[in-house]
């Protein structure tokens, strides 16, 4: 008798323990969630906005966006490739209270970030007038993924609140009206530079971009953190002529690549833009390569970041019309 109830027991105990288990579901892969955002801050940008930005996270399965919440509300969703967000139709002289949250691709929402806080200026009647332009903009590399920038100031005829920073044509990054210098971080080694600086008022007036600096940072990149993978190449004949088969697995950047480049024999081939459809497992494409056999090309590919500069080429693959790949 002794021995059935320790059997019993001993039965409810694995039934307990496997009920706690999860099977299936957005956590049954054994993953975690995304962790909390860090380095988040909060800068008014005008009367009624005020820009948020953070640091990407690390993730196992990527983040697929990002959450930002004023209070206890959702404010704005970004995508995960975005560490920055501008939350507007805020009220002037207003405090607020800001957190951020990572989604990741399966769908499971990470802890929230520290709260920031940040106040709006007040209201300026009938402003139709842009700030100056900002002075001159200097950069420096500090190490190998950061520049420092430092520009003079703008006028206006009330105050400016706020520069907002450029790279290329995307706004990266904006800080206090009280500010003429900046380090922009997340860069990569050995990679060209474009910035400009733009002044805002509280009526959220922007003054023309200031003129680029060009900055490189120094080191090496060899590509291969940024450059496509499985990088296949294979020839087919149709319609009496070949074709060329590629296919690759798309880096593993923060955020999706939608620009491709095709190299043939040392030359730019064909550019793909996928847009919002870009594929994020193996991908595909295939184009004309002419109607004679036994011709020998070399191929390779690469990708556009989303910081809008090159990732590295994948390795280079050698084929021959009418033969094997």
């Amino acid at each position: 008798m002794r021995r059935v109830l320790v059997l019993v027991s001993a039965l409810c105990t694995a039934l307990a323990l496997l009920s706690s288990c999860t099977w299936g579901g957005p956590d049954g892969d054994g993953g975690r969630p995304p962790g909390a955002p860090t380095g988040v801050t909060a800068e008014a940008g005008s009367a009624t906005s005020v820009h948020v930005m953070w640091n990407a996270v690390a993730t196992d399965r990527g983040v697929h966006v990002y959450e930002v919440y004023r209070g206890p509300t959702k404010v704005k969703e970004v995508p995960g490739a975005a560490h920055m967000v501008d939350v507007t139709m805020l009220k002037p002289s207003t405090a607020y209270v800001f957190t951020v949250r990572a989604r990741d691709e399966d769908g499971r929402l990470g802890p929230p970030s520290r709260q920031v806080r940040a106040t709006t200026p007040a209201a300026v009647a009938a402003d139709r007038s842009a700030p100056t332009r900002p002075g001159k903009v200097t950069g420096r590399a500090v190490g190998s993924r950061a520049v420092q920038l430092s520009w003079s100031k703008a006028t206006d005829d009330r105050d400016v609140v706020s520069y907002d920073i450029h790279q290329g044509d995307t706004k990266i990054h904006s800080v206090g009206g009280n500010q003429t210098a900046t380090v922009v971080t997340g860069l990569r080694p050995g990679t060209r530079y474009a910035f400009t600086v733009r002044a805002r008022d509280a009526a959220d007036n922007v003054s023309p971009a200031t003129a680029a600096v060009r900055v490189t940072t120094p080191g090496t990149d060899d590509g291969r953190g940024t450059a496509p993978t499985g990088f296949r190449a294979t020839t087919r004949r149709a319609d009496g002529a070949y074709y060329l088969d590629l296919s690759w697995v798309p880096p593993q950047t923060d955020g999706v690549v939608t620009e491709y480049e095709v190299r043939l024999d040392g030359r730019t081939a064909t550019s793909l833009v996928y847009g919002g459809s870009a594929p994020r497992g193996r991908a595909t494409y295939s184009f004309y390569l002419g109607p004679d056999s036994g011709v020998g090309h070399r191929v390779r590919i690469r990708g556009r970041l989303p910081d809008g500069t090159w990732g590295g080429f994948s390795a280079e693959r050698t084929v021959t019309t009418g033969g094997r790949g």
